[in-house]
């Protein structure tokens, strides 16, 4: 059996790979805290954008490496189950990531504001701000010195609505895709993934005009209080993972634009489908519990 199960030489990607991550999630913290104060620092940005870049490159790299070994013929079918497990838990993981967020949400929502107004067994009572009412979202802050209102909530029937037609559409997309590999039809397989490249990346500009109009127009920032921060919380790391779906999806393009992929050979291909329908999966309880509940 072990004669059968290819072993890899020795990597300095991973390594690589956890000082770059480290780099940027490290600088990346200075610039969110500069937003805060509107007093960012040019370092943290160079700083962010260095380990951005670094940590692009090192999965270029790693992942050629790999495809290159499963052309030569290197994988077997041992070393190809351990790619989809190791994709299951990887979803996993970012299934547990998310659920962290929609958590602090329901927290912040059901239990810790309304105690703020005086509701229930463990309100303050008005202890920190007098004739305080629980609303949601809170356009009117208790301190408002402290907190600047904003002028209106994000309404959920404008961008919104449209990025999420386009994301479930987009999942019907890459599906259809899927079965045309299955199928052996390559011309099919690979106009359905441009399909589905072409309303991710509209989705991702919709979301930055949707935030350059709540920053600017409508006042929401960072600084407007637990509403905000959830705010961009929730949808920006949510626009991230479509960003990286992004770029997985586009390497799946590519790749079959040079022949790659059959119903034999199909891993980089379900990777990026999975991850794909689970950014869809995520947004659509995202438009529902952010925008629209």
């Amino acid at each position: 059996m072990s004669s059968n199960y290819y072993i890899p030489e020795q990597s300095k990607y991973p390594l690589l790979m956890s000082i770059f991550m480290f780099i940027m999630l490290f600088s990346f913290g200075f610039v969110v805290n500069g937003l805060s104060n509107e007093n960012v620092s040019p370092i943290s940005i160079i700083l962010s954008l260095a380990g951005l870049l670094g940590i692009c490159t090192i999965v270029f790299l790693w992942m050629r490496t790999v495809i290159i070994e499963n052309i030569e013929g290197k994988t077997s079918p041992q070393l190809k189950k351990s790619f989809y497990i190791g994709m299951a838990w990887f979803i996993f993981s970012e299934v547990c990531f998310f659920a962290a967020f929609f958590g602090a949400l329901f927290y912040i929502r059901v239990l810790s504001v309304p105690w703020l107004a005086g509701e229930g067994d463990k309100g303050s009572s008005n202890i920190l701000w007098e004739c305080f009412e629980y609303a949601w979202p809170l356009i009117h802050t208790p301190d408002p010195t402290q907190f600047p209102p904003m002028k209106a909530e994000v309404s959920p029937w404008g961008i919104p609505l449209v990025n999420t037609l386009l994301l479930v559409t987009s999942s019907f997309f890459i599906h259809w895709a899927e079965t045309a590999m299955h199928k052996g039809e390559r011309q099919k397989m690979i106009a359905w993934l441009a399909a589905t490249l072409i309303f991710g990346f509209i989705f991702l500009v919709l979301q930055a005009v949707e935030y350059q109009h709540a920053w600017v127009d409508l006042l929401l920032t960072l600084n407007s209080g637990v509403y905000g921060s959830t705010f961009y919380l929730l949808t920006g790391f949510h626009g991230l993972h479509v960003t990286l779906g992004a770029i997985m999806v586009s390497v799946v393009f590519f790749r079959a634009l040079k022949g790659h992929f059959s119903k034999d050979d199909e891993f980089g291909f379900m990777a990026a489908s999975w991850y794909w329908h689970f950014v869809d999966v995520v947004w659509i309880g995202l438009f529902i519990f952010v925008y629209v509940v």
